[in-house]
């Protein structure tokens, strides 16, 4: 039940004129939870590259290889920011299916994702799954909700999917993914996909204009800025790759991923 008014409030908070991009990802992927300013700015990012949703669906593929590695490997908790709208399999369901005690903590800053969060709250009886509704920019509520699901004197996986190439340097992107790692101990690891100008950079440059335009802010990081999230970490081999090339063998291809270039990369570190 409070789960319930917590999803209508959710909803009635909802800012349906300005595109979001979890609604826009949630389009991509093929949703339904977004509204037409989603799919407008969406479609345009089609008109500058139709592989967008292939891209999405690589992302998303990324993030379930990287949850099976780390859960195959003892991790058994786990902070994602920047959840999104749940799209099954959802990384709970990935963890819990290898390691059924897994402990996971969501969180996003869309109350379209709060309005679904129930979703994401289905895991299993030996595991903990709960959700926080904050933003990345604001870490000591994410890290203060997060304690009381997740054991910090045990390894975490911090994940950030998606989510960086929101924050521009000037919110303070690298401090802030520095700032949530200072409190993670020895043996926890950070997982991130970024979006990256490297490969096409006219197209980036028209789509970061076009989301300006918008209302949304895009920050495309280089290979070197997308490193520098994994200061003194060490890079899990194969280390920074585009995203359908970290280990592929842990998952099924995304149909399309080898028809063009996938403008973004994928890196796992562990903290020693």
């Amino acid at each position: 039940m409070e789960q319930q008014d917590a999803g209508r409030d959710a909803l009635s908070r909802i800012d349906t004129g300005k595109p979001h991009p979890a609604r826009m990802y949630d389009w991509f992927l093929g949703g339904k939870d977004n509204y037409p300013v989603d799919e407008e700015l969406g479609r345009q990012m089609l008109a500058l590259d139709p592989r967008v949703p292939v891209m999405a669906r690589v992302n998303r593929a990324f993030m379930h290889r990287a949850t099976r590695w780390l859960a195959g490997r003892g991790i058994r908790q786990f902070l994602d920011i920047g959840t999104g709208i749940p799209t099954e399999p959802n990384l709970h369901q990935v963890a819990q299916e290898i390691a059924p005690d897994a402990r996971v903590v969501y969180c996003d800053n869309d109350p379209i994702v709060l309005a679904h969060a129930g979703a994401l709250l289905r895991g299993t009886d030996e595991g903990v799954t709960e959700y926080l509704q904050a933003d990345v920019r604001d870490p000591e509520s994410i890290l203060e909700g997060a304690r009381k699901v997740l054991d910090f004197d045990r390894p975490v996986a911090l994940s950030l999917i998606a989510l960086l190439h929101f924050v521009p340097d000037e919110d303070g992107a690298h401090e802030l993914v520095a700032r949530l790692l200072a409190e993670l101990p020895s043996g926890s690891h950070l997982v991130i996909s970024h979006a990256t100008p490297d490969f096409t950079p006219e197209e980036s440059r028209a789509a970061t204009e076009k989301l300006k335009a918008a209302g949304v802010t895009l920050a495309l990081r280089s290979r070197e800025e997308f490193t520098r999230f994994f200061d003194g970490l060490e890079l899990v081999d194969p280390g920074v790759q585009v995203p359908h090339l970290w280990h592929p063998e842990l998952g099924e291809p995304v149909p399309g991923q080898d028809d063009g270039v996938i403008p973004g990369y994928g890196a796992v570190g562990r903290k020693a």
